[in-house]
């Protein structure tokens, strides 16, 4: 396994950033990290990569535990993360020349020549990086994260800042550098996740919901079926919530109701039979399916 992580947790006073999870990433997987704002995707990333040290748990890169030997997993990790910290002072190739000897690369001046046409960055490349568009800066920070040819790349909204035809071209290059490395890959836009990732996790407030294959999720799963359902009066959510096979419930409007379950047809009959014992009027009762990222990324993150 390139990564492996293992009941891992973070805590920051009285809250749980990230809350005992484990997953594994294989060499040749690109794997989507989603997840809403401060639901603890970019603490994890931080603690793959050495950067902070996890209260609980442990992760490993390449079979090397990151706690017992950070300096030889950072030798095997490219890491892009979100602030992506450049000094703006320097040059395109002044920069990635000081970062190739931070990683002490053999024949660097053909390296950085590599990174930079790889990237998208040679008409950019004799400019000071303070000089540059973000969406360009992005692109120094992953050619930094490449300069060393690292067997994992961890990817913290990479496409940030970047225009429609520069997303294409990221998009592709990512694509590529995952056939024969390891990409752990964060981001907010659905479709780019949808273009580029075989598989996703989904964390929320720390918490794994979701780890399976891109096309599973969009097929709407057993885990993520969806009920509608509306009534005339108004009704206690409980009711709905303390049924079999129910996960989640949201009040979406005054009466209406949205249930996640993992059995559709056996929540529906519960639902008649509890208007019958509650003497309720059903308006519409309809079951749904995800069949895309971003429904699947709100069943399982939203009101929770």
């Amino acid at each position: 396994m390139s990564i492996t992580v293992n009941n891992l947790s973070k805590i920051y006073g009285a809250q749980k950033a990230v809350n005992s999870i484990s997953f594994t990433i294989n060499k040749g997987e690109i794997v989507g990290f989603l997840g809403p704002n401060g639901a603890g995707k970019s603490t994890t990333m931080k603690i793959i990569t050495g950067y902070l040290k996890a209260d609980a748990g442990n992760a490993a890169v390449c079979g090397i535990n990151v706690d017992e030997n950070s300096n030889e997993t950072k030798k095997k990790i490219g890491y892009l993360p979100e602030a992506n910290p450049l000094y703006y002072d320097m040059y395109v190739r002044e920069y990635l020349d000081f970062v190739s000897n931070v990683h002490e690369v053999n024949n660097k001046k053909e390296k950085i020549e590599e990174v930079i046409k790889t990237v998208g960055l040679s008409v950019e490349a004799n400019k000071k990086i303070g000089q540059l568009s973000k969406g360009y800066k992005q692109r120094v920070g992953l050619a930094a994260a490449l300069i060393h040819n690292p067997d994992v790349l961890i990817l913290d909204e990479p496409t940030s800042g970047l225009d429609p035809n520069q997303i294409v071209e990221i998009r592709e290059v990512i694509k590529e550098l995952g056939k024969n490395k390891t990409v752990l890959f964060s981001s907010h836009i659905m479709q780019e996740v949808e273009a580029i990732c075989d598989r996703v996790i989904i964390i929320n407030k720390g918490n794994i919901v979701a780890d399976d294959s891109l096309s599973n999720l969009q097929k709407g799963n057993t885990s993520l079926q969806i009920i509608t359902v509306s009534f005339k009066e108004a009704i206690n959510s409980e009711w709905l919530s303390n049924l079999t096979n129910v996960t989640a419930v949201k009040n979406i409007q005054q009466s209406m109701f949205n249930i996640q379950c993992t059995n559709a047809e056996a929540v529906k009959k519960q639902i008649l039979q509890l208007a019958i014992d509650k003497n309720l009027n059903i308006v519409s009762l309809q079951s749904e399916s995800s069949n895309s990222l971003e429904e699947v990324f709100r069943t399982l993150t939203e009101g929770k």
